[in-house]
């Protein structure tokens, strides 16, 4: 894992769609900043061997070998498996973008966080990250008494999970400025005769349908104004870009834990 040709990085899920504006975004910043390089690529295991573009997939276990780190934007199950393998192996660091884990899952990364250092985050979005900063500060301003607190997301028809994990991100950002649980004061559906809106509550809307890539609003409603604080991803290449400051900045900071984007930007509480 020699640094002369930039730090190592692999990366999971190399057939699907963000896979691959992962290797587009390595290669392109090999070619240009000359700090990374992509160390190997893999999918679900019975595809090694494999080409992708002028590359061959490998195994997950190969993978973590070879590389410093690894960017995974797969599913939970496969996140939770290549953080269990990790910790109990090589080490390597892990870039977790999958959204959507069961209970079983967290306590598998968080197992893993005591030996390796992670990297989590529903968004690697610079604009969502700032975005999960001025939501904080705008709940903490502007009470349940009188602002109510609704999140709406938009995603592409193939998006598994509702709401998105950015979506929930922003649902904590608020709560945390109210100094509430976000698990006990949010409403995740709303069908039929549901009764007047439960005061300080945060409410949560969800859309699906054709390409789109992301788009998240948190609206704060008064009776005589309202407040709408909103980001709109326009290539997914962004995501990619800040996966990868994500993944040289674990590496550099050599230590294991759990971290997310707030902690990479320096923009932690």
């Amino acid at each position: 894992m020699s640094q002369a040709f930039g730090m190592t990085i692999g990366v999971a899920g190399a057939l699907g769609r963000m896979g691959q504006v992962v290797i587009e975004a390595l290669d392109a910043r090999a070619s240009t900043k000359g700090d990374v390089q992509i160390g190997a690529v893999f999918d679900r295991p019975g595809t090694e061997g494999q080409a992708v573009g002028r590359r061959v997939l490998t195994s997950a276990s190969e993978a973590l070998e070879v590389c410093q780190v690894v960017i995974d934007f797969t599913l939970p199950k496969a996140s939770a498996g290549l953080a269990r393998m990790s910790a109990e192996g090589a080490g390597a660091a892990l870039i977790i973008g999958s959204t959507g884990f069961d209970a079983d899952d967290e306590v598998a990364l968080a197992r893993a966080a005591s030996k390796i250092a992670m990297v989590r985050s529903g968004n690697f979005s610079l604009g969502v990250n700032m975005l999960l900063g001025l939501v904080r500060q705008a709940a903490r301003a502007l009470g349940p008494d009188a602002y109510d607190i609704e999140i709406h997301e938009s995603h592409h028809r193939r998006k598994i999970d509702a709401p998105s994990g950015t979506a929930l991100m922003l649902g904590q950002a608020a709560a945390l400025g109210r100094n509430i649980d976000l698990a006990s004061h949010s409403d995740r559906g709303r069908d039929g005769l549901t009764g007047p809106r439960t005061p300080g509550n945060i409410g949560f809307s969800v859309q699906r349908g054709g390409g789109i890539i992301g788009e998240h609003s948190v609206m704060f409603a008064a009776e005589d104004e309202i407040l709408t604080l909103s980001h709109s991803a326009r290539d997914r290449s962004l995501f990619a870009k800040g996966a990868i400051e994500a993944a040289i900045w674990a590496v550099n900071r050599g230590q294991p834990g759990l971290f997310d984007m707030q902690d990479v930007l320096g923009l932690s509480a």
